[in-house]
């Protein structure tokens, strides 16, 4: 383009800049949010409108956030900037999970690492101190994440307005005699020392020994059999055979007799064949079979201490492994337990809190001691009785097997299945199950397999175990007599936690149990009695459980239940069910209406991420990235499912990132000129071309409020990529830049593509916002005041509705008939480009054929005045003739090339090195 003419172009001209550097504006934005109190502002806002709670799930506070917080905290902005455009007024409370084992094991572990020993009272006071220094750090990180919230009046598990409402829904436990206390097995974590709760465990692939043992049974002659007699157990855990008192067969099944050379074995016929390859018998034959029932009573004998192991009945012995006759240690396993009871066996368990076997009496001296903790995939103790196994002739075979075992969440160590005294929750009395499973039905699930999922873990529950043997907790308001009794009651809690509300739950560690009981109504059994207090703290998933009484129940501002829980699907056995099971004990009813679920993340060939593996944190992204891309990525997911992670996942986000970003960049610098009211045209006087683009985006307005409604993020993303890159890229904009940059200022063309791109941009804007909030906020404080920032920011602004109206459906036929037709040009064009007759577009002319009556003809004749600049060619010619078939005719343009605005006309001269302006131009510059 000749020099003399450039500055006569109406360039786009914007301060918006052109490269984002979003790790180092993005903290600018939030301080202004801060400052500017923009969450007050927006509740302020929709004061009048309808209420909407999302409740938030309290992420533990021991450490950095990572892209699973970001997931999970970003889509929960989405919905609530959404809800809030819409006109809802949407609270927003995070919280902080604060007690518990995370916090526990990194505090102990780093006084272990100093060399302290602190009382009970000082390592509480150490992990407060630590949970209040990451919510610091959180919050912070959060912000940075561009999260609007209600930080002033955060909810924190540790409060101890909080920890009474815990001891409160304790005592509504206690009230309805669904607490008990019971010698019953429970997962164990043996480095932390405590019960675990099934939502602290982790499946994972496991390696065991897997064996089988022949009990003896000295009764050979009552089924006459004269050679030695036993039934086979099959386990994947030796150490637990010292515990075992029983050998359970199924009443129903038939257990044939193997006679193997000078022994016969007891197995479920069904596994006969399975047992002998297991086992390598050879010349075996099936010399009796008889049912389970018959068995019934049976006493064979423990093959390494002296006692009795009968047969007992048992319905879920089965035959999918093993040998159909199931080792049965009623101090090791739930199934166990339960036909320990019906039998009247001894619940058994002589592994002791550091899983280590006691000095009983009963245990062998060579397991004395020995520990059945799992130490460089070995547990010492299998080694013990592996061996005495053998040398006693019971063990007929050991083989390793790989399967999914439980570990603990937190020592990463395979967890023990251990009868210790704990406290319970009965689930099954009163009818709370059936109550529970019956609000599970008034709940909208999102995705609908939630439902099935959820109903599943609440219908195979066992009573729920609500003590852990922790300092870092609610400690549970029980007292025990000099014999060890336990003692509870529901008004004692209640007065407790009167106490706690006022001076917190570290009273229980730095006072007497004369001085917690003082001025408390003690009831009749108690009095007389010389009681300590208990040392047991509270399962934590009460304390998260209790936040819906506690948050939403307690303010008057909020509602109970609320409208959403929004966490990872792994919530069905955590958050989700604890809420569940506090809200229909204490309420009868869910607290919450709708569940909504994401996935995990994995990395990019699906492996688990995970934080302790090394993954990087948020701030890492963010700082790389920018929180907004951190944001795009996530909402272009279909989060239902897991979701895949990498740096260069993020760098290919990054294009649909700069995508967005240069549409608004384009829009903004083609209004440098244009003032809404004095230039705006009314929508029914715009040229077709932009009112086809307000159709489009109309449409687009439609959907995506839809897609958002509909929780599809990732449709959002999907909508306004396919808009940004097709519709106003390769369409709209490119057509757009002859009339935007070459015509008049106020030529009328001119200014109906400004409406239009106002428009444009300011649904745009609007539909983005609750996705890339730094992004689209700093495009429209340019759009408002051409400047970095606004108080009226655009959080602020109401949903796009009125885009919906601007649709026409017989205008957008015409344009698919167009755009296709334009499609047919190009192909022509393209030819003349490969063959060197023409470089761009600008340099062809088209000539259209067709018969006048023809739909097609009659169409492009109704838009003869836009074909040019449809098709960014210099020259179309209609001419009518006879034939059916439209025809194109492309050729090299002649005559001469317009310096300003690169058109040709034939009256010019001198082809590309014309110094002469067209005619268009000419006038352009005339009314300039």
């Amino acid at each position: 383009m000749s020099a003399n003419f450039k500055d006569t172009l109406n360039l786009p001209k914007t301060a918006f800049p052109m490269r984002a550097n979003l790790g180092k504006r993005e903290p600018a934005r939030v301080e202004r949010w801060e400052t500017s109190n923009l969450y007050q502002k927006l509740q302020e806002k929709n004061a009048d409108g309808p209420l909407f709670v999302l409740h938030d799930g309290p992420p533990f506070t021991n450490g950095e956030l990572h892209l699973g917080h970001a997931l999970n905290k970003t889509l929960k902005e989405i919905v609530l900037r959404y809800k809030a455009a819409q006109g809802f007024r949407t609270p927003y409370l995070p919280g902080w999970d604060c007690h518990g084992l995370p916090i526990e094991h990194k505090v102990t572990k780093e006084l272990q690492a100093e060399g302290k020993d602190l009382s009970t009272a000082e390592l509480r006071d150490k992990c407060d101190a630590f949970s209040e220094h990451w919510i610091g750090v959180q919050r912070e990180q959060f912000r940075r994440l561009g999260v609007l919230a209600d930080w002033e009046n955060e909810y924190k598990t540790k409060n101890p307005a909080y920890e009474a409402e815990i001891l409160r829904t304790l005592a509504s436990f206690v009230e309805q005699g669904l607490v008990y206390r019971s010698k019953k097995p429970v997962y164990w974590s043996i480095p932390c020392a405590t019960a675990l709760a099934e939502a602290e465990i982790e499946y994972k692939d496991h390696t065991s020994p897997s064996i089988w043992v022949a009990f003896d049974i000295p009764e050979k002659a009552k089924f006459g059999i004269e050679k030695p007699l036993s039934t086979v157990i099959w386990t994947t855990t030796p150490w637990t055979i010292p515990a075992n008192l029983a050998v359970a067969v199924h009443p129903r099944l038939t257990y044939a007799f193997v006679e193997a050379g000078e022994t016969v074995f007891i197995v479920a016929k069904d596994l006969v064949e399975k047992f002998v390859a297991d086992v390598d018998l050879e010349d075996w034959k099936i010399v009796k079979e008889v049912l389970g029932q018959d068995l019934e009573g049976v006493e064979s004998r423990h093959p390494l201490i002296d006692r009795p192991s009968p047969i007992v009945l048992a319905d879920y012995v089965t035959t999918e492994s093993g040998t159909g006759c199931v080792h049965t240690a009623p101090g090791h396993g739930q199934e166990d337990y339960l036909t320990g009871l019906s039998y009247g066996l001894d619940i058994y368990c002589p592994v002791n809190d550091e899983g280590k076997y006691d000095d009983d009496g009963q245990v062998p001296d060579y397991l004395v001691g020995e520990s059945v903790l799992e130490e460089n995939g070995w547990v010492p103790a299998n080694g013990k009785v592996l061996k005495a196994l053998d040398e006693a002739g019971a063990l007929l075979k050991k083989k390793n097997i790989k399967h999914s075992y439980p570990h603990c969440w937190r020592s990463k160590t395979p967890v023990i299945f251990r009868a210790v005294d704990q406290w319970f929750v009965a689930l099954d009395k009163a009818d709370k199950r059936q109550t529970a499973l019956d609000a599970i039905k008034q709940v909208k699930w999102i995705p609908e397999w939630g439902e099935k999922r959820i109903t599943g873990a609440v219908e195979s529950r066992p009573d729920w175990c609500i003590s852990r043997q922790r300092s870092w907790g609610v400690p549970i308001p029980a007292f025990y007599d000099e014999n060890g009794e336990a003692y509870m009651d529901a008004g004692v809690i209640k007065a407790v936690a009167d106490k706690v509300a006022s001076a917190g739950t570290n009273l229980w560690y730095t006072s007497t149990s004369e001085e917690l009981l003082s001025g408390i109504e003690l009831p009749e059994s108690w009095k007389g009695k010389k009681l300590k207090a208990g040392t047991d703290t509270l399962d934590v998933w009460i304390d998260s459980g209790t936040s819906h009484f506690s948050v939403l129940k307690s303010n008057p501002e909020l509602k109970w239940p609320c409208d959403l829980y929004l966490e990872g699907s792994d919530q069905h056995r955590g958050w989700f069910q604890s809420s569940l099971w506090t809200g229909v004990i204490r309420e009868n009813k869910a607290p919450y209406e709708k569940i909504l679920t994401h996935g995990f993340l994995v990395n990019q060939d699906g492996s688990k991420l995970s934080k302790s593996d090394g993954a990087m944190t948020l701030v890492h992204y963010m700082d790389k990235f920018g929180a907004d891309v951190v944001r795009l990525w996530i909402a272009s997911t279909d989060f239902r499912a897991d979701i895949g992670i990498s740096e260069q996942i993020l760098a290919g986000v990054g294009d649909a990132y700069r995508l967005f970003r240069n549409t608004y960049r384009y829009q903004l610098s083609n209004l440098y000129d244009f003032d809404f009211e004095q230039h705006a045209l009314p929508i029914k006087e715009l040229h077709e071309l932009d009112r086809w683009a307000l159709h489009k985006t109309g449409e687009l307005a439609e959907q995506v409020e839809k897609a958002y409604e509909n929780y599809e993020f990732h449709k959002v993303f999907q909508l306004c990529n396919q808009f940004c890159s097709v519709t106003l890229s390769s369409l709209y904009h490119d057509i757009l830049k002859d009339r935007m940059y070459t015509l008049e200022n106020s030529h009328p063309l001119r200014r109906s593509s400004q409406t239009a791109i106002y428009h444009i941009f300011n649904t745009l804007v609007r539909l983005l916002g609750p996705i890339l909030p730094f992004t689209s906020d700093e495009a429209w404080a340019y759009f408002k005041e051409e400047t970095d920032f606004t108080d009226d920011a655009l959080a602020l602004q109401d949903w796009p509705s009125d885009a919906k109206s601007w649709q026409d459906a017989e205008l957008a036929a015409d344009f698919v008939e167009l755009f296709s037709f334009r499609d047919q040009v190009n192909e022509k064009l393209e030819g003349l480009r490969s063959s060197g007759e023409i470089g761009r577009s600008l340099d062809a002319y088209v000539t259209i054929s067709g018969k006048q009556s023809d739909a097609s003809f009659v169409r492009l004749d109704r838009y003869q005045h836009f074909l040019e600049e449809l098709l960014i060619v210099s020259k179309v010619e209609l001419a009518a003739h006879e034939k059916a078939e439209l025809a194109i005719a492309a050729s090299k343009a002649t005559g001469g090339r317009c310096p300003r605005c690169w058109r040709w006309e034939p009256q010019l001269e001198g082809g590309t090195e014309n110094e002469h302006t067209c005619s268009r131009c000419e006038k352009a510059l005339t009314q300039a």
